[in-house]
């Protein structure tokens, strides 16, 4: 199943929003219950048998090299844009890979409780969603008949997005180009990769794959962190 897949994985963002934990260590590197967030993640995709893991680095870059030692096949990319453009810049930075096989696209700070849920089978193009009752102001996924007509900040009642996404070789490949084309244009460096996907949206065929809403937790602030991992809040 998985011969067929690689993973990237963004870890190159500056994690603003943890300080004053971020400024001594990558987010994706802060540990939860003994185990830094990117492993979470990188254990996940090895029990689906996905071994050839691409992590796009930035700030502390060099705090990631362990990784390559711990894991085989996993592989650091630079990229030297992420003070100065959106997160677009780390899919451009992986040009070359991306395209090259089905793919797991995921956030790199992400805690992921329920690796199971890496396990099912994707017939077509998917992000992995939770369905959130009521407004929500964060990134959704707007749906017709199965297939998302939107993605996009804000909305009611819908999907939010959870920061794992899977593509089929064919859509990553025109993701990749849209994004190559994205960067000969002004206003590109604000970009968030995932725009470029909204804008593609009637060239591809994507759907939600649902997930329990605690299967993957988002952890956004120092106090979001202390309360799963308590040990930070008695260390405080």
């Amino acid at each position: 199943m998985a011969d067929n897949e690689i993973a990237i994985l963004m870890a190159a963002g500056l994690g603003t929003r943890m300080r004053p934990l971020t400024d001594k260590i990558a987010k994706p590197l802060v540990s939860v219950h003994g185990k830094s967030l990117i492993e979470t993640i990188i254990e996940a995709l090895q029990q689906r048998g996905v071994t050839i893991i691409y992590v796009v680095v930035g700030y502390r870059k060099e705090q990631f090299a362990y990784l390559t030692e711990k894991y085989d096949h996993l592989v650091l990319i630079e990229n030297k844009e992420y003070l100065k453009k959106n997160n677009i810049s780390s899919l451009y930075a992986v040009g070359d890979i991306l395209g090259s096989k089905d793919c797991f696209i995921c956030e790199a700070d992400l805690y992921v409780t329920d690796p199971a849920i890496f396990l099912r089978k994707f017939k077509k193009s998917c992000y992995f969603g939770k369905m959130i009752p009521g407004y929500s102001d964060d990134w959704v996924f707007e749906m017709r008949e199965g297939k998302i007509t939107r993605v996009g900040k804000g909305g009611t009642d819908t999907y939010n997005m959870a920061g794992i996404s899977y593509w089929k070789k064919e859509d990553a490949v025109l993701i990749r180009n849209a994004i190559q084309e994205a960067y000969k244009t002004a206003g590109h460096e604000q970009l968030f990769w995932d725009e470029i996907v909204d804008q593609e949206l009637d060239n591809l065929d994507v759907t939600v794959e649902e997930i329990p809403a605690d299967s993957v937790v988002e952890i956004d602030t120092f106090d979001e962190l202390c309360k799963i991992d308590e040990t930070y809040r008695n260390a405080e």
